[in-house]
């Protein structure tokens, strides 16, 4: 929450103080769909694999986390109809054998963590689609079907693009109020006493204040790296740097927590990763 609070104040005094973009409104209620959508979908991968972490090691977390491009490809075949070659999509089968190897070889294994590390992958990945719709200038329709129920079986939801292209900074401008509005209440229920320990943390430590404010800028400053270089990339792209960094977060994190690990576990998780490198390059080749 302070994260997103910060990106909503700096955006705003960054495009209505110092100019630095033009102040672009939101043109129709669909486009206002999208970014709430966004929104929604950023707080709950944020939120969830958060959660996992409870539950699973950074580790193992991380070579779940490296199945991004997975959804990444299925998302944007479904709400884009945008399709690859099919040595593509081969590419992919090592991406999601590999975690289904390490799992199998995980020694602190945990369904519930499983289930929202997996939740929160997917959403990252359909973030990162819809993020690259609401960066692109091209016109095309899109639709996400959502099976609500055996009674209701087909309920759609329409995006449409119409032109109407953002610039990085107002969408963050607008993606970020809205993140702040669902994370309110997730921190109410979630963590009854932050306050409490806010302060507390205050009293004790003469920097966390300042601490947390450069922390909080930080997210602001990646938050816009992640939107520019979807917008000059890809979504796959962003996808791919991600797992480099994901790569380095397990190393450290073995060497940090001591977390055991297992032959198959490292050998699923490589597996993921080198699947992922032979997607990039295939993607690359075969555009």
């Amino acid at each position: 929450m302070c994260h997103m609070s910060a990106c909503a104040f700096l955006s705003y005094v960054s495009i209505v103080f110092m100019k630095l973009v033009p102040l672009q409104p939101i043109k129709s209620r669909p486009q206002f769909l999208k970014i709430a959508t966004l929104s929604v979908v950023f707080c709950g991968s944020v939120v969830g694999g958060n959660i996992s972490l409870r539950y699973l090691p950074v580790s193992f977390n991380q070579a779940v986390g490296a199945t991004t491009p997975f959804f990444t490809a299925l998302f944007a075949y479904f709400m884009t109809f945008k399709r690859e070659a099919w040595v593509t999509y081969a590419a992919l089968v090592p991406v999601v054998a590999g975690v289904v190897i390490a799992s199998g070889g995980e020694p602190g294994f945990h369904w519930f963590g499983f289930i929202m590390c997996l939740s929160a992958t997917a959403a990252r990945a359909f973030k990162s689609v819809l993020q690259g719709i609401l960066l692109s200038s091209e016109g095309y329709n899109s639709f996400i079907f959502i099976s609500s129920s055996s009674a209701l079986p087909h309920f759609f939801v329409h995006f449409s693009a119409y032109r109407e292209k953002l610039n990085s900074m107002n969408l963050l401008l607008y993606m970020s109020p809205i993140a702040v509005l669902v994370l309110v209440p997730a921190v109410l229920i979630m963590e009854p006493n932050v306050l409490e320990v806010i302060l507390s943390l205050g009293k004790q430590h003469r920097y966390m204040w300042l601490l947390l404010f450069i922390n909080s800028t930080m997210a602001y400053s990646a938050n816009l790296s992640n939107f520019l270089v979807t917008k000059h990339t890809s979504a796959l792209t962003l996808q791919v740097l991600g797992n480099a960094k994901g790569a380095v977060a397990v190393v450290i994190s073995i060497l940090l927590f001591r977390n055991p690990v297992t032959v198959v576990g490292i050998g699923g998780y490589t597996m993921t990763v080198l699947g992922v490198v032979a997607y990039g390059e295939a993607k690359r080749r075969f555009r």
